[in-house]
């Protein structure tokens, strides 16, 4: 199924772009080393598009990716209809035989950026992203970012669908849905997550307590660790943590302060101590870290 012929509108968009594998081609890829994990079948660009949408009763076979840069659109999948706006993106995981629709609003059609992709890697990068049915849009961070990757990925398949190219765009496509994953965690400026992730960012020289930082915020403590374990994988001191040893590896790397200085640098006074927190982290002391020979 290509996204350009199923369109409610079948003479197009103005000034849009569309890319389609030939399914032959498809198949081909989906049998090489490298292809089998990832293939991009279609990609485009629908600038206001008016009337567009689709509805596929039986799903798709590719996992559809829709960025809305501008305007309005929706998606429906499992009985359930959500509104679509700017700097959204929609992913509909393919091969579940899920019914789905999706199009633009009447009034002010949203314009898109898109792609189809197949392999054995689709299912775990799309769960990464934390995707399902029920809810299968992320609200993008950085709308440029993923436009330029999807811009590459289109040019790149403009000019041939040899199997270089196609891999070439597998690894594009790679980095788009590894990117949507990281911007599916990334907290929303102004909330209390991104706020305390930024108050710690900028006190790896001192202590925090969990208490204390939960009423810088707003929020009770149970609820903000709540909030650390989802975005991070482990507790609001843990990440702080992380946080100092970041900074002692750069020290160590790029200064020439003594072990301990690097310690009290990250709020940690105790050069025994510290020395334990880094070996814990990185599995070999501050010392054995510096002697390291790196790049």
């Amino acid at each position: 199924m290509t996204e350009g012929a199923d369109v409610e509108r079948a003479h197009g968009f103005p000034n849009q772009r569309l890319v389609v594998v030939p399914r032959p081609l498809v198949r081909q890829a989906l049998t090489r080393p490298v292809t089998r994990h990832l293939v991009v079948t279609d990609a485009g660009v629908f600038p206001a598009a008016e009337d567009h949408g689709r509805h596929r009763p039986e799903g798709a076979e590719e996992t559809i990716v829709i960025l809305c840069v501008s305007g309005q659109g929706w998606v429906e999948t499992g009985g359930v209809r959500t509104d679509v706006g700017k700097a959204t993106a929609v992913v509909l995981v393919g091969g579940t035989g899920q019914a789905h629709a999706y199009g633009a609003a009447t009034d002010d059609p949203w314009t898109i950026w898109w792609c189809h992709v197949r392999g054995t890697a689709v299912a775990e990068l799309t769960a990464e992203a934390g995707l399902r049915p029920e809810r299968p849009i992320i609200p993008l961070v950085a709308v440029d970012r993923l436009t330029a990757m999807l811009d590459e990925i289109i040019t790149s398949l403009e000019k041939d669908q040899s199997p270089a190219r196609l891999v070439a765009t597998a690894g594009m496509a790679w980095r788009l849905l590894t990117t949507l994953a990281v911007d599916r965690r990334a907290p929303e400026k102004g909330t209390p997550l991104q706020q305390a992730l930024t108050y710690l960012e900028e006190r790896t020289d001192g202590t925090i307590r969990l208490a204390e930082l939960a009423a810088v915020v707003g929020v009770s403590p149970s609820y903000l660790s709540k909030l650390f374990r989802g975005a991070t994988g482990g507790g609001v001191l843990a990440h702080h943590t992380a946080l100092k040893m970041a900074r002692a590896r750069h020290l160590l790397d790029t200064t020439e302060l003594s072990i301990a200085e690097v310690g009290a640098e990250v709020g940690l006074r105790d050069q025994f101590y510290f020395s334990r927190q880094f070996r814990r982290l990185h599995g070999v002391s501050p010392s054995g870290y510096r002697a390291e020979r790196k790049g």
